[in-house]
């Protein structure tokens, strides 16, 4: 492990405050340190592994796309993309996909697309996008600038201009924003991640729905980490009744591998044309055999168990000795303790589970498949964690 932390910090740019931890190997909602270590997985790449690790129906779609056919380019067709072109659309009501690298390239595409549309049918000036504060779009100079946190802004500017950040919740405060302004869009995280992992009223999200639809603004839905039946529904925006015009995602989409996807409704499917949008590896064979694999499976019995997952811990959690609150949805769960953040996450490691970090808030992201007995033992040491004395 020094050996690696060395070789880490000498060759690897310093962007990550790292867990004093190197993972080797694993299997479902089990990882292995270097010295053969134990943890109970409770965050999967941060909502990227949705089968777990080294998942068999996914690692062969995987392994056998990879020993065909593992790059084209888009210049030309192949199968995996398309079909899995098809599958989201006929799962979503959505009619065409773009498929890129990243959440934050999807989020860029979504981004374009809503300016584009916006330019056609009402003029140049109508660019402006609102975005919710605290939101968090991506990490390119566009997706930050989208993103309502000011602590990721301060070091990078300037950024892209047009955006306008919304109070979460106050459909009095969106609506006159929506209307008061040039907007080509409105883009909303149904929950929050790294802003706190909070869930959107459904009032709020209806409004914002309202207002789009009746001044044709283009209502973006980011999926990218609470998508892929990761909150109960394949995708977060279905729990709230609504049908926006984009949807991107990525993260669990390719269970491992990079992949992002932007979902064009009717009003946005014809909106790009050749040459006005593009990725090298945007469809990648690989990656979408994998997604495919992904997607195929999350079914109403396996979205029936996250919420079933989903309300064991929060009814293990809420109320428990040194948690003060518990929010988000599905398997995407915040926990608010009244000891410091860092020292719960450090000491559930020390006993054998990994958790993550969302702002002040413990932050929960398990494989959707992992098994009853592995959550029920490592909410255990979770609750164990976030004890104090009384």
């Amino acid at each position: 492990m020094s050996d690696i932390k060395a070789l880490d910090k000498e060759y690897i740019a310093n962007t990550y405050a790292r867990f004093p931890l190197e993972l080797v190997k694993g299997k479902g909602s089990l990882v292995q340190d270097e010295e053969g270590k134990e943890y109970i997985d409770l965050g999967s790449g941060i909502a990227v592994t949705a089968f777990g690790i080294a998942d068999e129906k996914w690692a062969e779609a995987v392994s056998t796309q990879a020993s065909t056919l593992q790059h084209t380019s888009n210049l030309y067709y192949t199968s995996p993309a398309v079909k899995l072109a098809q599958m989201l659309s006929e799962k979503t009501g959505m009619k065409k996909v773009f498929f890129s690298n990243s959440g934050a390239e999807a989020n860029e595409c979504a981004i374009k697309t809503a300016r584009k549309y916006a330019a056609e049918k009402k003029g140049a000036e109508y660019f402006n996008i609102i975005t919710l504060k605290n939101s968090f779009h991506g990490r390119t100079v566009t997706t930050l600038a989208a993103t309502g946190q000011d602590v990721f802004h301060k070091d990078f500017l300037p950024l892209t201009e047009g955006f306008l950040y919304a109070d979460v919740n106050d459909c009095e405060n969106i609506v006159k924003m929506a209307t008061e302004n040039k907007v080509a869009a409105i883009m909303i995280e149904c929950v929050q991640g790294e802003g706190g992992v909070a869930a959107l009223n459904e009032d709020f999200v209806k409004t914002i729905a309202d207002i789009c639809e009746k001044e044709d603004i283009i209502l973006i839905c980011d999926e990218v980490q609470c998508g892929n039946g990761r909150c109960g529904e394949l995708y977060c925006y279905m729990n709230y009744g609504i049908s926006p015009d984009i949807v991107s995602t990525a993260k669990g989409l390719g269970g491992g591998l990079p992949l992002g996807a932007t979902l064009f409704g009717e009003k946005t499917k014809d909106v790009l044309g050749a040459s006005d949008h593009g990725s090298t590896f945007g469809g990648n064979p690989v990656c979408c055999a994998g997604a495919l694999s992904i997607i195929s499976r999350i079914d109403d019995r396996l979205l029936y168990d996250v919420r079933r997952k989903s309300e064991y811990i929060f009814n293990e959690l809420s109320g428990a000795n040194g948690v003060k609150s518990v929010s988000g949805m599905g398997l995407m769960i915040g926990i608010e303790t009244e000891k410091n953040a860092a020292d719960v996450i450090n000491e559930c490691m020390a006993n054998g589970v990994l958790v993550l970090k969302a702002k002040t808030k413990v932050r929960l992201l398990p494989a959707l498949n992992i098994p009853d007995d592995l959550l029920i033992k490592a909410i255990s040491v979770l609750k164990k964690a976030c004890e104090v004395n009384v």
